[in-house]
């Protein structure tokens, strides 16, 4: 990799492009794009994510933030992404701050606007992995060796790192189970939510699997807490394991039980998704001497879908999901339950 060296003045060496930590803001009113893109960088190298859902909030979040690369969608509530790319360019702190628009669909007459409003890149979402980091990386670059010609670098790395630091300490108690790793009950129910809206909007399929570990309590009264705590981690890394889009989402409910979020899954979808964490599950052959179900540790599930309608409430999922998570520990668990008897 070729390292840029430039000289910030009365300041001595500064770090070389590819040291600088690389802060990209994303500014899109759908979890499901946060999460895919969140996912998509989170291990790349001198990479920080920020996502910004609401548009009235975004200036000032830029302004907080101090973005090396904005990607901005081009619809949202309230307030459309090209006149935020225009109030970006007309605020001193951000005027050169790179922005990628991201749009629905490849449309000529809307990157022209696009690029005539100011904006730096256009790509339409979800973009290529690769190609994303790519272009984030490129326009970083380019950015941070302007930044590099002016004084205030060093000042501005530093509250960077500063920020970030204390953002992801953030996101981790907010949105982290700490026992298990993956999404907490708080933001599993900000997810379904922001899901449901979506799904009720464009009138799309979202599933939702709750899953539950079998004689959870007898395997806690025979082998103890701390293998009960052990059992859990492994749990959360089958559902993880069985993720198979950016968009989908595992969490812990609460106790021994967990959920994933499936949007744009059908019924018969989530069934083999939830047919595959039982597998992996049973897979880990862990002993559990008092379970009726198998001589290793187990998992009921149950599955719901719908196509939220527009007075219908999103409670209505979640007890799909229990009843026939209930109806699968009824026949003896160790199984996905995806029907009504």
């Amino acid at each position: 990799m070729i390292s840029v060296h430039t000289d910030i003045p009365n300041g001595g060496p500064a770090l070389s492009a590819d040291e600088y930590k690389i802060m990209v803001l994303l500014v899109d009113d759908q979890a499901m794009v946060g999460e895919a893109i969140r996912r998509a960088l989170m291990n790349e190298p001198n990479i920080d994510f920020h996502f910004c859902t609401r548009a009235e909030e975004a200036l000032m979040v830029a302004e907080k933030t101090r973005p090396t690369v904005i990607l901005q969608d081009l619809v949202m509530p309230g307030v459309d992404g090209m006149t935020l790319v225009r109030q970006y360019r007309a605020t001193p702190a951000l005027a050169d701050v790179p922005i990628i628009v991201l749009s629905s669909k490849e449309d000529a007459t809307v990157k022209r606007d696009a690029f005539a409003g100011g904006a730096n890149d256009y790509m339409v979402k979800l973009p290529d992995v690769i190609e994303l980091v790519a272009r984030i990386r490129y326009h970083s670059r380019s950015y941070i060796n302007l930044l590099q010609r002016d004084a205030a670098y060093r000042a501005l790395r530093e509250s960077q790192q500063q920020l970030q630091q204390s953002n992801f300490e953030l996101q981790r108690l907010t949105n982290t189970d700490g026992l298990t790793g993956i999404a907490n009950r708080r933001y599993f129910d900000d997810y379904l939510a922001a899901e449901w809206k979506r799904a009720r909007r464009e009138k799309l399929e979202l599933a939702l699997l709750l899953i539950d570990v079998d004689y959870f309590k007898l395997y806690n009264d025979n082998y103890g807490h701390v293998a009960g705590d052990a059992v859990l981690r492994q749990v959360a890394q089958a559902l993880e394991g069985s993720i198979m889009r950016p968009a989908d989402l595992s969490a812990r409910f609460g106790g021994e039980e967990f959920a994933m979020i499936l949007p744009r899954t059908a019924l018969d979808g989530a069934h083999a998704i939830g047919e595959k964490i039982c597998k992996l599950v049973e897979a880990q052959q862990v002993p559990h001497e008092r379970s009726a179900a198998s001589q290793w540790l187990t998992v009921s599930i149950g599955a719901g879908c719908v196509v939220p309608g527009e007075e219908q409430p999103i409670s209505e999922l979640i007890e799909m999901a229990d009843r026939r998570l209930y109806m699968a520990k009824q026949q003896g668990r160790n199984r996905v339950v995806w029907q009504d008897a």
